[in-house]
């Protein structure tokens, strides 16, 4: 039985209610004051609790999707980075491999044919130049389908989740599909095609969006990979200037450095919630390897004082109250840009580093993005 089971929780939800049955049943004989009996308590009551904090752990887990299966909550057991390979018989010419088909929802679309409401595809995308690879969906839009656009080509966004979240989230609680479509049909948003994946292709590991000394080359895997399986794969633009990023809390950050390390490659980012330093802690290991440059350069406002400022367009969205330091960190990050880098922000007044705040922040954050994306006219 899968982590995200109804029946794991289901059996989760009896196992507690048995325990605390019991707890309660044998509570009286264990009223005496012999060692015998204390331990018995103790161990009755913190039965009780684990039974109840699993129960909760699930529920959350599968509300907010944090972990997909039992091997990405507990991991291989390997102490370093796990490197992810193709299977072997999948295609090798670098190209996206479907997976399946994931319906559409929003936007009165439930159940409607391509051509009304898009379709999203289950795909692993492959790295022919790093030799990773990660799952994700990849969003057609409905014009996609349409005779009369046969030989349009569509702007990409790159949607990266937070670690370690799946990429599922982008589908299931951002739902970046039907938040589209919706924009789409007030005519909002261009028709774009949607890459929702994980920030990390080397999972259990975080890898920051950093070319890893001697580990994976996360920052080349989504510049050089990603770019060049979704354009062998799709009828989009080749021109950069038709290629964003976006995402939240570590795909926010992500979304943000790639675009200003590869101007030349993602010309337009918007970060929600996204923070302005590399994490290092143990999911990450040793990033940097020691070397102070490399950890400054992935501190986003140190950088910006270190290296010329790039030709690109970024969004900064978050919240001024709740999300902890966030609200003074971009403030000094946008004091620190300088032309030619352009930035705007949108601030709510409050919300937490969660769903509930990112879910209030995407359809604007997506009609900026969408009003930046220019496919040369005639493609």
């Amino acid at each position: 039985m899968g982590l995200t089971s109804h029946k794991v929780l289901a059996l989760a939800v009896l196992f507690a209610v048995l325990v605390t049955a019991g707890t309660v049943r044998i509570w009286p004989r264990l009223a005496r004051p012999t060692w015998t009996a204390v331990l018995g308590r103790l161990g009755t009551l913190m039965a009780t609790q684990l039974a109840l904090l699993a129960v909760i752990g699930l529920l959350a887990n599968n509300y907010f999707a944090f972990y997909s299966s039992w091997d990405d909550l507990l991991g291989p057991g390997d102490d370093g980075p796990v490197e992810i390979r193709t299977k072997p018989d999948a295609r090798h010419d670098g190209r996206v491999e479907p997976l399946g088909r994931v319906p559409v929802k929003g936007g009165g679309a439930v159940g409607r044919e391509p051509g009304q409401a898009g379709e999203i595809q289950q795909v692993r995308i492959p790295g022919a130049t790093t030799g990773l690879s990660t799952e994700g969906y990849v969003y057609l839009p409905p014009q996609y389908f349409r005779p009369e656009y046969a030989h349009r080509t569509f702007p990409v966004v790159i949607v990266t989740t937070g670690f370690p979240g799946d990429a599922r989230n982008l589908v299931t609680r951002l739902n970046y599909p039907g938040a589209a479509l919706r924009l789409l049909q007030s005519g909002r948003m261009q028709p774009t095609v949607l890459v929702m994946m994980r920030p990390s292709p080397a999972m259990p590991a975080d890898t920051e969006c950093e070319d890893v000394p001697g580990g994976p080359q996360s920052d080349r895997y989504f510049t050089e990979d990603v770019p060049r399986a979704v354009r062998a794969s799709y009828r989009v633009s080749a021109d950069p200037q038709a290629w964003g990023l976006m995402g939240n809390s570590t795909g926010g950050y992500c979304s943000l450095k790639l675009a200003m390390r590869h101007p030349e490659v993602f010309p337009t980012a918007v970060s929600l919630s996204g923070y302005y330093r590399a994490a290092e802690d143990a999911t990450t290991g040793d990033l940097f390897r020691g070397s102070p440059q490399r950890r400054d350069d992935a501190d986003l406002i140190r950088r910006l004082d270190r290296a010329p400022h790039p030709r690109v367009a970024v969004l900064l969205a978050g919240t001024r109250e709740g999300d902890g330091d966030y609200l003074r960190q971009t403030e000094e990050f946008v004091a620190a840009v300088r032309a030619p880098m352009k930035v705007s922000f949108s601030m709510l007044r409050s919300g937490g580093h969660n769903f509930q705040t990112w879910e209030r922040l995407l359809p604007s954050s997506l009609e900026w993005l969408s009003q930046q994306l220019k496919v040369p006219a005639g493609a």
